[in-house]
C-alpha cells in the first residue's frame, strides 16, 4: 500500500470513504486545511471522510528505487545535480554581492580623497590668512620696513624665506645662563631624597588616570613642570593638551587647539610649549591658547624644547628645519634648514648646543649660536625617534630601531649599546642616576651601576611612547597606546 500523495508506504494510513484511495494522515489533513478537496480526485471532501487502516509497522518496505542499486545510484545522481546546482546559485549571488561591494568601496574611497583633498586646501587656505594677519601692513606693498630685506632673504634661490641668525641679545643670554648652570652644576649635591635603586625597584603601576578623549590613540609626549613637581603635562594622539595634577593623583585642565597630533611638550616658565602634526608651535597660559607659531615648518614639528632661560625655545621639523623662536614675542627668530629629516631633538642642559636625530640614522650636534653642526655621529640603523642629555651635560642617550645607544661627548664616542624591543624613547632623571627606556614594555637602567636594569615593567597598552621622571625619582611617569597617563611609583 503506498500513499496517493507521496508514493511512499504511509505510517498512519487512511482511505477515503468518497474516491477510495489511501493517504498519508498527515498530508491528506494539511490538503484538505488548505483546499478542502481530494488532490488527486478534485472531489470534494472533509475530514469526516477519512477511515483509518490498521497496517503493521513492524517493518517499512522500501521504495522501488531505493530496493536496488542502480535505483540508489538514481537517487544519488539526482542529490548530487541538485547539490551542485543550489552551489552554483551561492556562487552566481556571491559574485553579484561582491561586484556591488566592490563598487560601494571604490565609491566610499573617492568620496574619501574628495574630502581629504577639500580638507587640505582649507587648511591651506587657513594657514595663508593666520600668516597674512600676522605679517599685518608690513606686508603691503610699497610699506616694507628698512631691515625687512636683510631679515628676509631668498634661500638658495628658490623662493624660500630664510630668516637670519640667533640675535646677539638672546647670544648673550644664552651664554649668562650657561655660566650660571656650569657654575651651579659643579657645587651642586645629590639630594638626600632621590630614590634608591631599591626603592625603584619596589616601584609598580598604580594610578592609571585619563588625561584625553578616549577616541586618542596614544600619549604622545609627557613633561613635569620644572617649578611645580605635582605638574605634568601631556600630549595626545587626539591633538590635546592635558595637564595631570600629580597631588590629586587626576587631570586638572585640558586644553584643545592642534588639529591633528600632539608630538612634545615643554615647560617655559609660566608657559607650555607643545609642537605638532599641523605644522605649528602653540604657546599655552593659563589654561588657554596664548599665542601660535605657524608658517615655518613645511612638514611635521616633531620635537620643541625650552631653553634654560625660558625666553627662548626650539623647534625641530620633520621637514629637516630648526627654528629659534621667541616664546614671549611667539616669533620665529631664526630657522636652519638640513637636508636630514629630524625626528627628535632637543637643547643641552646648558643651552647652548641643540641634539638632533634624524631619519638617516645620524645624530647631528648643532651649536645654536653660530647655527652650524659641531659634531656629527652615527651608528644606529634606521630613524633615530627619541634623544636625551644627562643632566652632567657628558652623555647622550639615543634610540633607533636596532635598541638604544650612549654617547660621550666629551669624545663623541659610543661607549654602551642596549637592546631593546620595539623601542620608542629614552629619557634621563634630573639627577641623572637613572635612565628610563620605553617601547614594547617600560624599564629603569642604573647609570652608577655600569647601565644594568633596576626594573622591568610590562605594557598593559604598548607601546610606551613617552616617559619622564618624577622629582628625585620617586615616580615614573608612562603614556603608551591609549589615552591613559601611567604612573608608576
Amino acid at each position: 500500500m503506498f500513499c496517493s500523495i507521496s508514493g511512499t508506504t504511509p505510517e498512519d494510513p487512511v482511505i477515503s470513504s468518497k474516491t477510495g484511495h489511501l493517504y498519508e494522515r498527515s498530508l491528506i489533513t494539511k490538503a484538505l486545511q488548505e483546499t478542502g478537496e481530494c488532490p488527486v480526485t478534485k472531489t470534494p471532501m472533509t475530514l469526516e471522510d477519512l477511515l483509518p487502516v490498521k497496517s503493521s509497522t513492524t517493518a517499512k518496505p522500501r521504495t522501488t528505487a531505493a530496493a536496488s542499486i542502480p535505483g540508489l545510484l538514481s537517487i544519488f545522481h539526482n542529490e548530487w545535480d541538485a547539490l551542485m546546482l543550489e552551489t552554483h546559485e551561492l556562487r552566481v549571488d556571491l559574485h553579484g554581492t561582491r561586484q556591488e561591494l566592490s563598487h560601494a568601496l571604490y565609491q566610499h574611497d573617492a568620496a574619501c580623497r574628495v574630502i581629504s583633498r577639500l580638507m587640505k586646501e582649507r587648511d591651506e587656505a587657513r594657514e595663508a590668512l593666520a600668516n597674512a594677519r600676522a605679517a599685518g601692513p608690513s606686508a603691503a606693498p610699497g610699506k616694507r620696513g628698512p631691515s625687512s630685506d636683510a631679515m628676509e632673504v631668498d634661500a638658495e634661490g628658490d623662493g624660500k624665506k630664510q630668516r637670519s641668525g640667533v640675535p646677539p641679545e638672546a647670544i648673550d643670554a644664552m651664554t649668562a645662563k650657561s655660566k650660571e648652570l656650569s657654575k651651579a652644576r659643579k657645587k651642586r649635591e645629590i639630594s638626600s631624597t632621590l630614590a634608591s635603586p631599591e626603592d625603584v625597584g619596589k616601584m609598580d603601576v598604580g594610578t592609571t588616570a585619563p588625561c584625553h578623549a578616549t577616541k586618542a590613540k596614544g600619549i604622545r609626549a609627557i613633561r613635569v613642570n620644572p617649578s611645580n613637581a605635582d605638574e605634568v603635562a601631556t600630549g595626545g594622539a587626539d591633538g590635546s593638551l592635558a595637564l595631570f595634577n600629580a597631588a590629586k593623583g587626576k587631570r586638572g585642565a585640558l586644553m584643545t587647539g592642534h588639529k591633528k597630533a600632539v608630538t612634545d611638550v615643554a615647560f617655559a616658565g609660566d608657559a607650555v610649549l607643545t609642537s605638532s602634526a599641523d605644522k605649528t608651535v602653540k604657546i599655552w597660559r593659563g589654561g588657554a591658547e596664548a599665542a601660535a607659531v605657524a608658517g615655518v615648518h613645511e612638514g611635521e614639528v616633531v620635537a620643541v624644547s625650552a631653553h634654560p632661560t625660558n625666553a627662548y625655545a626650539v623647534s625641530i621639523g620633520g621637514d629637516g628645519a630648526w627654528a629659534f623662536v621667541d616664546v614671549g614675542a611667539a616669533e620665529c627668530l631664526s630657522v636652519q634648514r638640513d637636508r636630514a629629516e629630524y625626528a627628535c631633538g632637543g637643547f643641552h642642559p646648558d643651552g647652548l648646543i641643540l641634539g638632533t636625530g634624524a631619519a638617516d640614522s645620524s645624530v647631528k650636534i648643532w651649536d645654536v649660536k653660530t647655527s652650524k653642526v659641531a659634531a656629527k655621529v652615527e651608528g644606529h640603523v634606521g630613524a633615530v625617534t627619541s634623544m636625551s642629555f644627562s643632566e652632567n651635560g657628558y652623555y647622550l642617550a639615543t634610540c633607533a630601531q636596532d635598541g638604544v645607544k650612549l654617547w660621550d661627548l666629551r669624545k663623541l664616542k659610543n661607549f654602551k649599546s642596549i637592546e631593546a624591543a620595539g623601542v620608542k624613547c629614552v629619557r634621563f632623571d634630573l639627577s641623572g642616576h637613572y635612565l628610563a627606556v620605553g617601547g614594547a614594555d617600560a624599564c629603569v637602567h642604573n647609570v652608577k651601576a655600569e647601565w644594568e636594569v633596576v626594573k622591568r615593567w610590562e605594557a598593559s597598552k604598548a607601546p610606551v611612547n613617552a616617559l619622564e621622571f618624577a622629582a628625585d625619582a620617586k615616580a615614573l611617569y608612562a603614556g603608551c597606546g591609549d589615552h591613559n597617563l601611567r604612573v608608576i611609583a
